[in-house]
């Protein structure tokens, strides 16, 4: 479903605004999960509630991979994304989960955002010892 929309200033959140009609359209709830195309750039998101209003986040890096500026008014692409929603475990997590089974199933358990969570701390450690050290505090934390 194709729509036009302003890039909205950072106050109170960077984005796009959705009509209501679109999202009714996309039959997915107040806060359907989607998939947004700006530009030829694609990303995945969810319709966020503010004030009222529905709106799409656009972080600086998606602005920028879009080539689209604050106060442009820009066509928006906006699909239902049904496809779960999956986080892909670095190598070296998957195996200390995999070697903790308690850890490994309070794992699976965890929604898709706190599983995001656990990878993304992991993967922005710069020394190797960080990352062995928030992979064993990752696996202590979901072992309980």
């Amino acid at each position: 479903m194709k729509f036009r929309s302003h890039v909205e200033p950072p106050e109170p959140m960077r984005g796009l605004e959705v009509p209501p009609e679109v999202v009714a359209a996309l039959d997915g709830g107040a806060r359907p999960p989607v998939t947004i195309t700006v530009n030829g750039h694609s990303w995945k998101s969810r319709v966020a509630l503010l004030r009222g209003r529905h709106l799409l986040g656009l972080s600086n890096a998606n602005r920028q991979a879009a080539g689209v500026e604050i106060g442009e008014e820009v066509e928006v692409e906006l699909e239902l994304d049904t496809e779960p929603r999956v986080v892909v475990e670095p190598a070296d997590f998957a195996q200390a989960l995999d070697d903790e089974p308690a850890a490994r199933a309070a794992y699976d358990s965890l929604a898709y955002s706190r599983k995001r969570e656990h990878v993304r701390a992991i993967e922005s450690a710069k020394k190797p010892e960080t990352r062995r050290r928030r992979i064993e505090k990752a696996i202590a934390t979901l072992r309980g």
